[in-house]
């Protein structure tokens, strides 16, 4: 039987080909995201006042120190602002950790009511999406 010799080559082929291409295997994920009202993320929510930071914190595990996350902050359906605004970015290079992203709005001024949304990104792709409100 020939089938031996013949599955080496192919996963040799497979090895070589992966050389080649760069391929990169990264088991970083997203255990967990939510909002909170705070930093350290002990009160979490999804209703905000118009005058509060709004925090996103994400739980990144199995993830090397060159690992990044990004937050994109959406004004999905906000008083007086066109649909789905992008209000500000952030990304986050780390290892397993966990992450905090904020938001606040410059002094004096407030968040209109709405929906809103932050979009988290790891590595490039879209992860997870969590939607808060203000009132």
């Amino acid at each position: 039987m020939q089938k031996k010799p013949i599955l080496m080559l192919i996963l040799t082929v497979l090895v070589l080909a992966q050389l080649a291409c760069g391929f990169s295997y990264s088991s970083a994920n997203i255990a967990d995201a939510y909002m909170s009202l705070n930093s350290e993320g002990d009160q979490p929510t999804t209703v905000y006042s118009d005058d509060a930071v709004f925090y996103a914190i994400v739980d990144l595990t199995n993830a090397s120190p060159n690992t990044e996350v990004r937050a994109v902050w959406i004004a999905t359906s906000v008083e007086g602002e066109e649909p789905d605004l992008v209000i500000d970015e952030a990304t986050i290079t780390s290892e397993s950790a966990l992450l905090v992203f904020d938001l606040a709005n410059a002094p004096g001024f407030f968040w209109p009511n709405g929906s809103y949304r932050v979009e988290i990104y790891l590595n490039g792709e879209l992860d997870t999406t969590l939607e808060f409100s203000v009132r």
